[in-house]
C-alpha cells in the first residue's frame, strides 16, 4: 500500500545545500512547534541537497522509527525529513481507496505499535520487518471520509482554543443552567 523510505540528513559541511534553501526538511522540532499537519519547516535545503530519490511527495506521513519512537505528522507539500522519520507515501496505481488522512489519525493507534515492537542494539528502532507487514483496517472510503470528519471536528474542538474554547465554554453555561433549574425546582406545596 505504501513506499516506505528512510528520511536523510544533507552534509552540514556543504553550505550550498543549506544556504537559500527553499524546500522543507522536517525534524521533530517541526511536529513539536507546529503540529502534526505540516505545510512548512523551521529549517530548509536547495535542490543540490536532494539525492536521486527526489523529495517525498506531499500528502505523505512522516513516522520516528527511532529515538521518539512513534511521533507523526502528515505533510502537506514535497519534502525532505531527517533520519529519525520514515516516510509513507501512497503508492501510486493501487486498486484500494485511501483518504491519508484516515490513515495520519490511524497512525495513533500505529504509533503505540511501534513503540511495542522496538530493536534496541545500540539504540532503539521499529523492527522495520514488522513494520512492512503491519496492516491496518481499510473501511470503504464513504466510511474513511466519515471517521475524518468527525475527527477533524474533535481535533478542532480540542486544539483551536478560538473554536474550542467558546464551544466548551457554552457547552458548561447549558450544563449549569440544567442542574441550577434542576436544584432549585421544589415540588408545590399542596
Amino acid at each position: 500500500m505504501f513506499d516506505i523510505r528512510n528520511g536523510y540528513t544533507p552534509s552540514k559541511a556543504k553550505p550550498e545545500y543549506w544556504e537559500g534553501g527553499a524546500i522543507p526538511w522536517f525534524r521533530m522540532e517541526d511536529i513539536r512547534t507546529n503540529g502534526r499537519v505540516l505545510s512548512d519547516s523551521i529549517r530548509h535545503i536547495t535542490p543540490q541537497a536532494v539525492k536521486s530519490g527526489g523529495l517525498f511527495p506531499a500528502n505523505s506521513i512522516i513516522i520516528a522509527t527511532t529515538a521518539t519512537i512513534g511521533e507523526h505528522a502528515l505533510t502537506t507539500v514535497d519534502s525532505l525529513a531527517n533520519q529519525r522519520f520514515t516516510f509513507l507515501t501512497r503508492k501510486v496505481n493501487r486498486c484500494c481507496e485511501l483518504n491519508m488522512k484516515y490513515f495520519f489519525y490511524y497512525c495513533f493507534i500505529l504509533a503505540e505499535w511501534c513503540r511495542k515492537n522496538v530493536n534496541v542494539s545500540g539504540f532503539a528502532s521499529v523492527n522495520m520487518n514488522k513494520f512492512r507487514r503491519h496492516s491496518f483496517p481499510l473501511p470503504p472510503i464513504e466510511e474513511q471520509n466519515r471517521i475524518v470528519a468527525i475527527l477533524d471536528k474533535f481535533d478542532a474542538l480540542v486544539n483551536d482554543i478560538s473554536d474550542g474554547l467558546p464551544a466548551e465554554i457554552s457547552a458548561r453555561r447549558r450544563q449549569y443552567e440544567y442542574y441550577r433549574n434542576k436544584l432549585l425546582t421544589f415540588p408545590k406545596a399542596a
